[in-house]
């Protein structure tokens, strides 16, 4: 962790040496409440039927002579049920500094790569808090030290990271987990450096005319870990695990992303080519590391119809293929699915949208359905639904397997400050 106290310090050192003609700050706070209910019989005599949390998000800006700025943006939630998913993260921490074309970032910082809807392949550079939900979406702070230089309607972007942070998992006692526990204190990593290994990645961002690009490279840990079978015990019928130990192997990853439009129409392509280690267990030997290549890629189309029946509502259609090829072996879940979706937005002043869809997997017959809706019931408050059921879930569906009883509706109240 030293590295990060390193890179703040050198951040702020630079700061205090700068002119403070003029300047500008802004604090927006948020709390939520947040309800989920499970309908289905637990998997797991430690589960409850209900899951309770209160979360805080804070943002602190400050910006002095029009070039210089420091973000801070803590989040903390507090949930009744899983001592796992409550937890405390600095999501951004970072001083930032535009020098004529080039723009240094030191500190801890979120950065999102790509262009689909449902997956997002080529987003790497920060780890998934994945006990925040299970889309992914959510991501913890990344120490870095980054660089953009601005040419034209093109950047080029240079990042070091010093420090890795580990995937979080639910407990024991929480719902959306893996079939065992999770050695979250012990994991096991392919470089020496374990969590101080420096990462590094370069891309190329731009528009062409109706073509907005992204082509980038990675090099460090992977930030999706292989999870081991642990603790291995006899039993009337043989040996058999009772926890999960994380591996985080080296990665390098090429990516590209685009996104072309065309009228109504958003034609979207993410695609990556990974080199990766892994640990190969068979039984009765130890594991031996292998170094596993193979492609990625999901593609597909949004196309929005705008003014619907004369009102004010636009409706976008969405679809999306995705494919792996890993196949059975795909850490993700989606090696040969089909993602259908609409997309409703009512465009008035409490914000009312709608996303609803399915994925299908063409292989196996497994089928997930979400649904997520908000609206504002003022100026500084929001409602939010989300559902998410599975259906059909086969045994090789390795992320959704281990959820198929894990059906759940979910309430969010949002308070603005």
């Amino acid at each position: 962790m030293h590295r990060i106290a390193h890179i703040l310090a050198t951040g702020l050192l630079v700061a205090s040496h700068s002119a403070a003609a003029e300047f500008y700050q802004q604090l927006d706070t948020e709390w939520s409440l947040e309800a989920r209910a499970f309908p289905d019989n637990a998997a797991f005599a430690s589960q409850s039927d209900g899951q309770l949390s209160v979360s805080l998000l804070s943002e602190w800006y400050a910006e002095w002579n029009r070039d210089f700025s420091v973000t801070i943006a803590p989040f903390a939630r507090f949930d009744a049920q899983d001592d796992e998913r409550s937890h405390i993260d600095l999501r951004e921490f970072y001083w930032q500094g535009v020098f004529d074309r080039v723009e240094l970032r030191l500190g801890i910082s979120k950065v999102f790569w790509g262009k689909t809807e449902l997956l997002h392949l080529v987003d790497i550079i920060n780890q998934t808090d994945a006990v925040e939900n299970i889309d992914g979406e959510d991501k913890l702070g990344q120490p870095m030290v980054r660089l953009n230089w601005a040419l034209g309607g093109v950047s080029l972007q240079a990042y070091a990271l010093p420090y890795f942070r580990e995937r979080p998992f639910a407990g024991e006692d929480g719902r959306l987990r893996a079939p065992l526990p999770v050695l979250q204190d012990d994991a096991l990593y392919q470089s020496s450096d374990e969590q101080s290994h420096l990462d590094y990645a370069v891309r190329v961002q731009g528009y062409a005319g109706a073509l907005d690009y992204g082509l980038a490279w990675f090099s460090g840990t992977a930030r999706n870990p292989q999870l081991l079978a642990a603790n291995i015990v006899n039993t009337p019928n043989g040996p058999q695990p009772t926890a999960l130990q994380p591996f985080y192997g080296l990665l390098d990853q090429l990516s590209v992303d685009a996104q072309y439009t065309v009228g109504s129409w958003l034609l979207k392509l993410e695609a990556v080519w990974r080199e990766q280690g892994l640990l190969a267990q068979l039984p009765g030997q130890a594991p031996q590391l292998i170094e596993v290549d193979y492609g990625a890629a999901t593609g597909g189309f949004e196309y929005t119809r705008y003014g619907v029946f004369e009102s004010a509502w636009d409706i976008g259609y969405l679809a999306e293929y995705l494919w792996d090829e890993r196949n059975d072996a795909a850490d993700n879940g989606f090696q040969n699915d089909l993602f259908l979706a609409t997309r409703l937005a009512a465009n008035d002043v409490l914000d009312t949208t709608l996303l609803a869809g399915v994925v299908m997997d063409l292989d196996r017959g497994s089928r997930f359905i979400s649904v997520e809706a908000s609206r504002r019931l003022d100026g500084s408050t929001k409602l939010s639904l989300e559902l998410r059921l599975f259906s059909n879930i086969d045994a090789r569906d390795t992320l959704f397997y281990p959820l198929r009883q894990d059906d759940y509706i979910q309430l969010e109240l949002t308070r603005y400050l």
